[in-house]
């Protein structure tokens, strides 16, 4: 596995003959890796003939600075288990690389999904992952991009930032990796107690419990027992919330028929859990 640290070796590489003529997907990552990460390296691998990661902890995303120091670095172990992966090259920026000492802060206009459900509790969030997976398609040029649907709202925002700047790259969606619990996988878990491990399972349980109780009619009864049983666990809930699938639409009244998603937002030991699960069909 090739690792770069700078934006002009990636792409004196990128330019050579050896990749030049490759189709290329691109896995933009914090670190940290899990085994969603990994699926998302081997669907990249079964999708395209060059599969390049990234790890950058970028700053810009983080609304808490608590969060952002906290957030785990596993770099050696993480560059050791994506060589393991048959990761093709890893892009390791700099923050200097990134965001260099004149670089011009962009407003993107990504429309009211900026400012409910994530975008609410984690005000200016979403600007900074469309500031940084805008940087870094421009620089990597990929033709396909594979992000994780555990991060439901993310993945509708960076579709969203590609139509804007019109990256020509196509993106692919793998589905939520969980722990044999039923956590969904996240490096945020890494910070998680094995009782808070046991205990972040509920939001899993309780989302599938809303699932197993779907039916025709008013909703609002569903998500607020669920906002009482993760209160009940000992969260902090920032939502509970049922969408259109594929929009943050919230459907208070159900006809049987649209396809629906259950999101769930909350905090245990000031570590921020989120989760989604299909409901239906």
């Amino acid at each position: 596995m090739i690792i770069l640290k700078s934006i002009e070796l990636l792409e004196q590489t990128l330019q050579s003959a050896a990749i030049a003529d490759k189709q290329i997907g691109f896995v933009p990552t914090m670190g940290a890796l899990h085994a969603g990460h990994l699926s998302l390296i081997n669907a990249c691998k079964n999708q395209t003939s060059y599969c390049i990661a990234s790890i950058f902890i970028n700053p810009a995303q983080f609304n808490n600075p608590l969060d952002f120091a906290n957030y785990p670095n596993t770099l050696e172990y993480d560059i050791d288990v994506l060589e393991e992966a048959g990761c093709d090259l890893l892009f390791l920026p700099s923050l200097s690389e990134i965001y260099p000492a004149d670089d011009e802060v962009m407003a993107y206009d990504i429309g009211e999904m900026e400012h409910v459900l994530e975008g609410k509790f984690r005000p200016g969030h979403f600007q900074g992952v469309c500031r940084v997976v805008d940087k870094l398609l421009q620089i990597v040029r990929p033709q396909k991009l594979f992000l994780g649907i555990k991060d439901y709202q993310q993945c509708m925002v960076i579709k969203r930032m590609i139509e804007i700047r019109q990256h020509p790259v196509e993106v692919i969606t793998a589905p939520t990796m969980r722990e044999t619990s039923g956590v969904a996988m996240s490096s945020r878990n890494m910070r998680l107690s094995l009782e808070e491990k046991q205990t972040a399972a509920v939001i899993f349980t309780v989302l599938q419990k809303v699932k197993a109780a779907l039916k025709t009619g008013n909703l609002n009864f569903l998500q607020e027992r669920a906002v009482s049983e993760l209160e009940a666990a000992g969260f902090v809930v920032d939502y509970v919330c049922i969408v259109t699938t594929g929009s943050l639409t919230e459907i208070n009244y159900w006809n049987g028929q649209a396809p629906l998603t259950a999101l769930a937002a909350a905090t245990i030991n000031n570590i921020r859990l989120i989760d989604n699960v299909n409901l239906f069909p």
